[in-house]
């Protein structure tokens, strides 16, 4: 399957991506979430011939009001409307980046029945929610490192719904909507995270 992705302009560089950041994201936590989306949103773009560094910035900025909106989920991604707007992104942008949210608690009204139909943002909501598993994935093993998490293991755990709860099966598996499978998908991810393990901390 040959999946079609309309290209996303999100125009800004890769600078002024970072720059916008951190002057937004502070929280440690959400900082490496972000980064370890980034990687694998450019491994993915790797994969489909797309822009890379446009699909890394779709990852890195998709939480940019989490550190806002973390005690109040109705407004993420709405505060996020503002900031990206104000930073000059794109309309198509912002729409990619808040679709990740759409389906669960997070936009109120503003989400109210809205469904991912892009390719685009299947691999979005898929990327930035299959780091969760990963990382948990890697705390598990004794050594807590990214480079021990296997496909098989990680496939296993994933079917394992006590496992990583949080971490919404239904979302990970939304990337088979671009015509990739699971093990494919997690050994893409896998391999991504392991490129920034030790600004991961893992």
């Amino acid at each position: 399957m040959d999946p079609h992705f309309e290209p996303v302009n999100t125009n800004l560089s890769y600078d002024q991506a970072k720059s916008l950041f951190d002057a937004h994201v502070k929280d440690p936590g959400v900082r490496k979430h972000c980064r370890a989306s980034e990687q694998i949103m450019r491994g993915l773009a790797k994969y489909f011939g797309q822009d890379e560094e446009q699909w890394g910035i779709l990852g890195l900025l998709h939480d940019i009001d989490f550190d806002k909106t973390k005690d109040d989920p109705v407004n993420h991604c709405v505060l996020a409307i503002s900031i990206l707007k104000d930073a000059g992104v794109s309309s198509e942008a912002i729409d990619v980046i808040c679709s990740h949210a759409w389906g669960s608690e997070c936009g109120g009204g503003n989400v109210a029945g809205k469904k991912r139909t892009r390719n685009i943002e299947h691999a979005l909501v898929a990327a930035e929610t299959v780091t969760g598993l990963i990382y948990a994935a890697a705390l598990m093993n004794p050594e807590k490192k990214l480079a021990n998490v296997k496909v098989k293991s990680l496939k296993k755990k994933y079917k394992s719904k006590a496992f990583a709860r949080n971490c919404n099966r239904e979302f990970i598996a939304e990337i088979e909507n671009t015509g990739v499978e699971l093990n494919g998908f997690f050994d893409i991810a896998i391999k991504a995270m392991q490129e920034i393990s030790d600004e991961l901390g893992l």
